[in-house]
């Protein structure tokens, strides 16, 4: 195992500033060549403190700006209409990025791959949809799909 620091967040490894133990191939090919870490000698520790205080700036920011979002998205009802059988079974489905347009129209940006659908909405009534804004921030938006008359 060889010890990198992380420069930036990684999904299932660790958070920026955070020193942790990586395979060497993982370091050697991947980590350190695309910029993600450092490796751990004396030297890019203390380089490393320095870029800490602007990382943790920038984290405080994204942050802030995904738990104003969150506020916005919280409660927030987005409805469609769609045609279905006799069963309440769409013909079709909603998807994230249909739940993504539709708050691009209210003047809500999300990306849609931040929108935790497992399956596309094939069915009518209310839907509690997850919406990842940050690494720990997850509002829920309710959708609502009902048939068209």
């Amino acid at each position: 195992m060889v010890e990198v620091i992380l420069r930036r967040d990684v999904a299932d490894l660790g958070l920026a500033g955070e020193m942790v133990n990586v395979r060497p191939g993982y370091a050697r090919n991947y980590l350190i060549p695309q910029g993600i870490a450092l490796a751990a000698t004396e030297g890019n520790r203390r380089r490393f403190e320095e870029e800490r205080r602007q990382i943790e700036q920038s984290a405080e920011r994204v942050r802030e700006a995904a738990q104003e979002l969150a506020g916005e998205l919280e409660g927030r009802e987005v409805s469609f209409v769609r045609r279905a059988s006799e069963s309440g079974r769409l013909f079709g489905s909603v998807t994230a990025a249909d739940i993504a347009d539709e708050l691009e129209k209210e003047g809500v940006a999300v990306d849609r791959r931040a929108i935790r659908l497992e399956d596309p909405i094939k069915d009518l009534g209310e839907h509690e949809v997850p919406v990842r804004v940050h690494m720990d921030i997850e509002p829920t938006l309710k959708v609502s799909v009902v048939t068209e008359e």
